[in-house]
C-alpha cells in the first residue's frame, strides 16, 4: 500500500522557517514524482513544488523561488520541503503527493496519493 505521511508543520513568525517532511513508504515505480501543494482556507489547491525521481530536478512555482527547496533522501525514502523567509500568506495546509508520470506536473488530479496533510501558519 502506497503511503505518504508529512511531519514538520506548526506556528512560525513571519520571516522565520520551517522544513516539512514527507515519509514514502509501499513504493514500487521506477519513476515517479513527489509534489508539494498547499491549500488554504477558501482557496483552491496550489501547486508549489516538485522533485523528479529520475534525476533529481526540482521545480517551484515563482512566488516561492528562492525561499523553498525541495530535497529527497533516497536512503530514508523522505522528500522534504524547506521554507524560508515565510510570509502570512504561506499559512496554508500543505500536502506531499505522488506523480507516477514522473514529469512533476502542476494539476492536482493527475497525482494519484496523497498524504493527510500538515498544517504551517505563518503570523505577521
Amino acid at each position: 500500500e502506497v503511503q505518504l505521511v508529512e511531519s514538520g508543520g506548526g506556528w512560525v513568525q513571519a520571516g522565520g522557517s520551517l522544513r516539512l517532511s514527507c515519509a514514502l513508504s509501499g513504493f514500487n515505480f521506477e519513476n515517479y514524482a513527489i509534489g508539494w501543494f498547499r491549500q488554504a482556507p477558501g482557496k483552491e489547491r496550489e501547486w508549489v513544488s516538485c522533485i523528479r525521481s529520475s534525476d533529481g530536478s526540482t521545480y517551484y512555482i515563482d512566488h516561492v523561488k528562492g525561499r523553498f527547496t525541495c530535497s529527497s533522501d533516497n536512503a530514508k525514502k523522505t522528500v522534504d520541503l524547506q521554507m524560508s523567509s515565510l510570509k502570512p500568506e504561506d499559512t496554508a495546509v500543505y500536502y506531499c503527493a505522488v506523480d507516477v508520470s514522473g514529469l512533476c506536473v502542476q494539476v492536482p488530479d493527475e497525482y494519484g496519493f496523497w498524504g493527510q496533510g500538515t498544517q504551517v501558519t505563518v503570523s505577521s
